[in-house]
């Protein structure tokens, strides 16, 4: 039987199937369809089925990561969408909160909420701080409300009352309502889809999954269509931004939980690799074609998030911590009104791509320098699937930024890769030196089909010492998804300040969430002895607005309060730098997260070698020092055991790794490349 993964990205599709009978694992990439993401999944499937001679019916486990969600809230695709709230509320995602994108530019304004004012509708009836009632719900207020909005052509409804995350009887008798006047709407409820405080983050989210829910369920519905006519039987899994597994229906409940689905797959995926390898502390490095994705995992675990922005507007779900920015190879190098180079963050993407791709691109991009510099082949790519055209790029180059610059065009390629070294860079500092982390303790994992291109670079500029090259790092984000675990986050929230009186109440907040977990477990059918449950106290000193987390070891009845109170101050010096003796603690979030475990596959080693590997061929290539004659290889000749020298090119079907003059690459016992600098 086998297992594939794939994951849709901006540019290309990428795909990564496991033989479970002999433990080998191909990886394969199309490129992607933006029109419909499912096409390019179809057509990638199908070439992997006739390739293998295997019959649909031997994949046993489809994975897939996808953006389609993401895409609409950045380019505002998703359906008309309406809102019902509580009286005096309308306004909440407009107001947001008392920040400015940019502190000294005026001209940067706050975006456009999604849902605009004549479409926010509101309704009498009020749940207090306590949770208790203080005015019924409106209910023919409701009813008038959803014609109003189905009037208007809302396809999806979000309701969205003050406080319902203590008591939801309201929320959802309202949602009984509209289902009923609008059978064909979709609705989202803001304590279904994130029942915490904080009204602002719950509304967004809230707003934004009811947004994007009927497109994401077309296209699941053109997804598992495709599949069908592929003979593929098996029910697919979708990874989530927390870098869990989640089936089609809890997705289309909760799709606002895919907003990070690849990029988190990846950073699940390093982290496994990087502890197989013996370096359990890592900086991930993923440069696609649209954007680089940086994260970090200390000993073996991914940094977590709570929330994050997309496209300006708040998304609070539990997620893997990642930095992104506008950089990869797709990014435009482009001159600003003061003749300054820049590169990114636009992208020219899959369509129509670099102008070396012959697709209709203009713009010089970051793929077009590499191919000037013969970083990149200047003649195929993709293990010669793709023909490339480097006098095309050189032309862009020229005419776009060289001449205005008065650079040769080699200059100017050069230029657009330091400048796009130094933006990833930063983009490393953010998640690494800049929350207090010693970079020297890390080593840099470049992965994407651009990330071991650029890695040795970026890793001088942050003075990082070791570098690990993954197999495939073009497909690691496929790859992530066969090493993922189902999983799915609950939370109750309420703030109840701690003592040794309250803490029995509060570790009952775990026992309900328990029972939707086990029943969770029932539904996706995780044997017994793969269900494990984490639980966490999201806490904060009286007085303050932001809260830390504090994991329970054990279960959470048998945590004596002094415990938890210990873990609070250890958890407060990590984030902060200091504790406080003797001041009020408040628990704001329950959370337990339950995971049901998939049995993990190290990738097959390569076979070592005594002989030296021989180059494919020789190839000019221009680093710093000028144009040198530089070997290249094919990864796939690279044994256990191996050390090269720079200059060096190694190539493989998904990325291609540049080691520098004075750099030495080596082969390790899992075949990862390991550069130490």
């Amino acid at each position: 039987m086998y297992r594939v993964g794939f994951d849709v990205g901006g540019t290309f599709t990428d795909f990564t199937i496991h033989d479970e009978g002999s433990d080998a694992v191909r990886h394969f990439k199309v490129p992607s369809t933006p029109s419909d993401p499912s096409e390019a999944i179809e057509t990638g499937l199908a070439a992997l089925i006739e390739q293998l001679a295997i019959r649909p019916e031997q994949l046993a486990f489809v994975g897939h990561g996808t953006t389609v969600a993401t895409n609409m809230v950045i380019e505002r695709r998703g359906v008309r969408t309406g809102l019902i709230t509580t009286k005096g509320f309308r306004d909440v995602l407009e107001i947001g909160r008392q920040t400015r994108p940019h502190l000294f530019d005026y001209s940067i304004g706050k975006p456009e909420p999604l849902v605009p004012r004549q479409r926010r509708i509101e309704v009498s009836g009020r749940i207090n701080v306590e949770g208790r009632c203080l005015t019924p719900l409106d209910e023919e207020a409701v009813r008038e409300a959803a014609r109003k909005l189905v009037a208007e052509g809302a396809q999806a409804i979000a309701i969205c009352f003050l406080h319902s995350y203590l008591d939801d009887a309201q929320e959802r008798r309202a949602a009984e309502i509209v289902r009923e006047v609008a059978p064909d709407a979709y609705v989202s409820t803001s304590s279904g889809v994130l029942p915490e405080f904080r009204e602002y983050e719950r509304f967004s989210t809230t707003v934004i999954n009811a947004y994007v829910g009927p497109r994401m369920d077309r296209y699941l519905d053109r997804f598992l269509g495709r599949l069908e006519a592929l003979g593929i039987p098996t029910q697919p899994y979708t990874i989530h931004s927390n870098g869990g597994l989640m089936s089609v229906e809890t997705v289309r409940d909760n799709p606002v939980r895919t907003c990070l689905s690849g990029p988190a797959a990846g950073v699940v995926g390093a982290a496994e690799v990087g502890k197989q390898a013996g370096l359990p502390n890592l900086i991930t490095f993923d440069v696609g074609g649209t954007s680089t994705d940086v994260s970090l995992v200390e000993a073996g675990a991914p940094a977590f998030a709570a929330s994050r922005m997309v496209a300006d507007h708040p998304v609070r779900t539990p997620m893997v911590d990642i930095h992104v920015i506008g950089a990869g190879g797709g990014s435009i190098a482009w001159l600003d009104d003061a003749g300054a180079l820049k590169v990114g963050p636009h992208s020219a993407g899959a369509d129509p791509g670099p102008v070396a791709y012959g697709r209709g691109g203009t713009e010089p991009t970051l793929t077009d320098a590499n191919i000037v510099l013969h970083r990149l082949n200047p003649v195929t790519l993709l293990g010669g699937r793709m023909k490339v055209d480097e006098a095309a790029a050189r032309r862009a180059i020229e005419e776009r930024i060289a001449r205005p610059l008065g650079l040769s065009v080699e200059d100017a390629a050069l230029g657009i890769i330091r400048i796009a070294v130094a933006n990833m860079s930063r983009a490393i500092r953010a998640v690494s030196t800049e929350k207090g982390h010693d970079l020297a303790d890390f080593a840099l994992f470049p992965y994407g089909g651009a990330g071991p291109l650029h890695a040795l670079a970026v890793a001088e500029e942050c003075d990082i010492r070791r570098v690990l090259v993954p197999q495939e790092p073009g497909t690691m984000c496929a790859r992530g998804i066969l090493m993922s675990d189902l999983s799915l986050d609950f939370v109750k929230s309420e703030i109840i300040v701690a003592d040794a009186g309250s803490w029995p109440r509060i570790v009952a907040q775990f026992d309900g969430m328990r029972e939707r977990g086990l029943a969770w477990f029932e539904a996706e059918r995780v044997a017994p002895a793969q269900r494990s449950m984490s639980c966490v106290l999201e806490a904060r000193y009286k007085g303050q607005n932001h809260e830390v987390q504090v994991r329970l070891e054990e279960e959470p009845a048998n945590v004596a309060f002094e415990t938890f109170v210990a873990g609070f101050r250890a958890a407060h010096r990590r984030e902060y730098g200091y504790d406080v003796d003797g001041l009020a603690i408040e628990v704001v979030n329950c959370r337990l997260k339950v995971v049901g475990a998939v049995e993990r596959h190290p990738p097959r080693a390569p076979q070592a070698h005594d002989a030296a590997p021989q180059p494919k061929e020789q190839r000019s290539v221009r680093f710093a020092q000028g144009w040198l004659d530089t070997p290249v290889y094919d990864r796939a000749t690279l044994g256990t055991g191996i050390s090269l020298a720079g200059p060096a090119i190694v190539d493989e079907m998904s990325s291609t790794t540049v080691v520098a003059p004075g750099q030495r690459l080596a082969v390790d016992a899992l075949g990862n490349l390991i550069v130490e600098l």
